[in-house]
């Protein structure tokens, strides 16, 4: 117990005190946030904005441009996804949980593809060597953007996309010294298989018309 211990504090040794503070606020917000998306509570964005903001500074301050590619995603789409969530008609909220269209995965299928692209060429573009963790950084980051899109349209789906990308970045953030961070994807991921199970059985009482 020990080791485990050790492993995660001992990259923090030599850290300065202010990112540490940075990133343990990260850790709090980043929790809220898919705790309230788990209760499909609005508060999930706010929430979400602050953590990515934050840590859009500390992974460009590590040189870790898919990552800060990735954040900086989650925050435009965290603001488009909490106007799409406070819709309302009359008294009833426009946007429903629901399963994905044929349409849909397509496009999330290339939204996948485009937002890897556009984090390979920004590694390009800054000169930076691409080692083998940059390319799971930027697979990642394809996955997560595509579930960011389809929790901002209230599907299903998008807890999929999570929990298989917060599998892969668990040991990818502990290999890097971030050990918070890969707490928080450890949570994260148990948090993602309740909001399936939880956004599952609201779909089941009250199942949608399948569109092609």
């Amino acid at each position: 117990m020990n080791q485990i211990f050790d492993f995660f504090l001992d990259a923090y040794r030599g850290k300065e005190t202010y990112i540490i503070v940075l990133e343990a606020i990260v850790l709090l917000f980043g929790i809220l946030s898919v705790w309230f998306a788990k209760k499909e509570d609005i508060l999930v964005y706010p929430t979400g904005i602050v953590a990515t903001i934050i840590t859009v500074y500390l992974f460009f301050r590590d040189g870790l441009l898919g990552d800060m590619m990735m954040n900086f995603y989650w925050s435009a789409m965290s603001f488009y996804g909490w106007w799409n969530w406070a819709r309302t008609k009359g008294d009833e909220k426009v946007v429903h949980i629901s399963r994905t269209t044929t349409r849909e995965k397509r496009i999330g299928i290339i939204l996948f593809i485009l937002t890897m692209a556009v984090n390979y060429l920004v590694y390009r573009l800054f000169g930076n060597e691409i080692k083998a963790t940059n390319y799971i950084d930027i697979l990642t980051s394809g996955i997560f953007f595509t579930a960011m899109w389809y929790m901002a349209l209230k599907k299903l789906e998008n807890w999929t996309l999570w929990i298989v990308a917060d599998i892969i970045t668990i040991p990818l953030y502990a290999y890097r010294g971030w050990g918070m961070l890969s707490l928080q994807y450890l949570i994260f991921t148990i948090l993602a298989i309740q909001g399936y199970l939880l956004w599952k059985k609201s779909l089941n009482k009250s199942p949608q018309i399948l569109l092609k």
